[in-house]
């Protein structure tokens, strides 16, 4: 018997603000036995290392990647291409990709999806994604939003993308950054069917996320 053709997540990491979702991301899908190819943009590095602290270096992205996610384990599925080549696997509609995730999305890079620039390797292999009709997931980190980028938004939902802002939502109890990053990741994973424990999710009971853990058990038992 042959080996299962390896099958990624590609994952594309644009300038914006808010590289811990992408973070988040990551690490949630590699601990769903995921496999992810990664792609940095060069406005990205800069933001990682604005928020972080750590350089993305190409020569070194496994190192940093294990120092940006806060583990060396876990990484031996991760495959990285520079934003700037455009011979990557993912260039390709041929790759053997499920799909990709672009956390966070600049208005610059919903732009060049949608009207296909193609101006670098992340915009390119979302191009391919929606050409080949696999899930793409935009996560834009953005506010406001003008009219040039709504129309954008709503041209990449007509293209068949999932526009998911980065809006975490507070009846799933969070009250960490951390907990409001993992929500929104959660939203992104729960958008191409990866499971996750990221987030508690809405059951019908009000109240429900503020409570400590027994509590809702003991509050049925009261009930009965």
């Amino acid at each position: 018997m042959g080996t299962a053709k390896r099958q990624p997540w590609v994952v594309g990491v644009s300038g914006a603000s808010g590289t811990p979702y992408a973070a988040s991301v990551i690490r949630a899908l590699l601990a769903a036995g995921e496999a992810v190819d990664l792609i940095v943009s060069r406005a990205a590095r800069l933001t990682i290392l604005d928020e972080t602290g750590i350089s993305f270096r190409d020569a070194h992205w496994r190192t940093d990647l294990a120092e940006w996610l806060g583990t060396p384990e876990g990484l031996d599925d991760v495959r990285y291409w520079p934003a700037g080549d455009f011979a990557a696997g993912p260039s390709s509609g041929s790759y053997p990709a499920k799909g990709m995730l672009v956390v966070p999305a600049t208005t610059g890079a919903v732009a060049g999806i949608a009207l296909g620039l193609s101006k670098d390797l992340l915009q390119r292999a979302a191009s391919v994604t929606l050409k080949e009709r696999r899930p793409l997931v935009v996560c834009v980190r953005e506010t406001p939003l003008n009219g040039v980028t709504l129309k954008h938004l709503v041209e990449l939902d007509a293209q068949g993308a999932v526009v998911l802002p980065a809006s975490p939502g507070f009846y799933a109890g969070g009250s960490t950054v951390r907990e409001l990053v993992d929500f929104v990741a959660g939203r992104v994973l729960d958008a191409v069917g990866v499971p996750h424990s990221l987030y508690l999710r809405w059951e019908g009971e009000l109240g429900a996320a503020a409570r400590k853990p027994g509590d809702a058990e003991a509050a049925r038992a009261e009930g009965e």
